[in-house]
């Protein structure tokens, strides 16, 4: 607020947080005003820490899967699949063909059911709610996918080490097919929704402007980065799982703008969809889990039916196994950016050092460069334009 007497500008400190509704999670704001204008905006997190990454020193490396699942949970198994190919690295365990066409299936509807949530939060917070209407029937579909697959609709830890826990039922692969058919179309009509929009429009364009120079210095990745300009994809340029065996497109725009972010996210949202249709219809048969005996556990069959099955079983799941000494990295395209797990191992049944690349807290840190400058109400449009999640944000 400008002072009347003396003409020198008042900068007004207020908390944005962290309990605001469009701060998407438990996210404290300090934002400095000068009037209505943003001077300067200091993200304050941990609100949320649950200590995972050392959480992962006192379990074995089966064992901390399950905690993977809260990282990004929009996005679980994503983050199933960053963690076990990192631990597959310590022995070079060729995974059984299937397991990755799965893997891919799975990563991919990860992706889709992330930026529909993005997408509809993003439009309600600057108050278009048909959009997130439409945006959560579809991710509705998605989730029961996933309870069919693997009996739970967020946190399955369904991406084992060495594989995935078991094959999807005939009714999974139905209920893809019809979902990928049909989801273009629903795509088709939030873009009619959105993109002419001239409200959203006003509310986008020229608004947390990012350019590729500071999109690479400050580390940003995934579609903050793309809506920079950088072409720039792991699945395309670092293949893991069997991702060089599908054509698909890495959407970029050039303006470094929130729009340009929803034209980019939009985008792969078809491009996702593109992916997991090759997929099914290129699915090879075979087994799902390698039977590698230095990773894999024996199958429940195999348990019933012979005591050194039995024996191994509760040895990997009380003792865990032993990587060699070393240390690892793998990185990921996850829904919000590049998601790593970088493994020490000391040789011992429990990783002795485990830190987590989470795309949330790279890009949350360029907030305040994108946001100087704009008005308060702007500020609520930037935060959804980088699509944080606090559950790997505060790990």
């Amino acid at each position: 607020m400008q002072n009347i007497n003396n003409n020198v500008a008042e900068v007004v400190t207020v908390n944005m947080g962290p309990q605001h509704p469009s701060t998407h999670g438990v996210l404290r704001l300090v934002v400095d005003l000068d009037g209505e204008t943003i001077v300067n905006v200091t993200p304050d997190v941990g609100y949320l820490h649950r200590g995972t990454e050392k959480l992962a020193e006192n379990r074995t490396y089966h064992q901390f899967i399950p905690l993977t699942d809260r990282l990004d949970y929009l996005s679980p198994l994503s983050n199933n699949l960053a963690y076990c190919l990192a631990v597959e690295k310590f022995f070079g365990v060729k995974i059984p063909e299937r397991a990755d066409y799965m893997r891919v299936i799975y990563a991919e509807l990860s992706r889709v059911a992330s930026h529909l949530v993005w997408i509809a939060t993003h439009a309600l917070d600057i108050g278009a709610m048909t959009v997130f209407l439409y945006a959560f029937r579809e991710r509705e579909r998605v989730l029961d996918m996933f309870e069919c697959a693997t009996g739970q609709r967020m946190t399955s830890s369904w991406i084992r080490i060495g594989g995935v826990r078991d094959d999807a039922p005939e009714e999974f692969f139905r209920l893809a097919k019809s979902f990928v058919d049909e989801f273009d179309g629903f795509v088709d009509l939030y873009e009619n929704l959105l993109t002419n929009n001239r409200i959203w429009k006003m509310r986008t364009i020229g608004i947390g402007v990012l350019n590729a120079d500071d999109a690479q210095d400050y580390g940003t990745s995934g579609p903050l980065m793309r809506g920079a300009g950088i072409d720039f994809d792991l699945r395309r340029d670092e293949p893991y799982c069997c991702y060089d065996k599908f054509k698909f497109e890495v959407p970029t725009q050039p303006e470094g703008d929130t729009y340009a972010r929803y034209k980019v996210r939009m985008k792969e949202l078809r491009e996702a969809n593109k992916i997991v249709a090759q997929a099914l219809e290129n699915l090879p048969e075979g087994p799902v889990m390698t039977d590698d005996p230095r990773v894999a556990m024996p199958s429940h069959e195999d348990v019933y039916e012979r005591m050194e099955s039995l024996i191994r079983r509760f040895y990997l799941i009380s003792k865990g196994f032993r990587p060699p000494k070393g240390e690892t990295y793998q990185g990921i395209e996850a829904p919000k950016g590049e998601l790593g797990f970088y493994i020490v191992s000391e040789g011992e049944e429990r990783p002795y050092r485990l830190k987590i690349r989470a795309p949330s807290y790279v890009n949350l840190g360029v907030l305040n460069h994108m946001a100087q400058g704009h008005m308060l109400a702007d500020l609520v449009a930037i935060i959804g334009t980088n699509d944080v999640v606090l559950g790997e944000i505060d790990r």
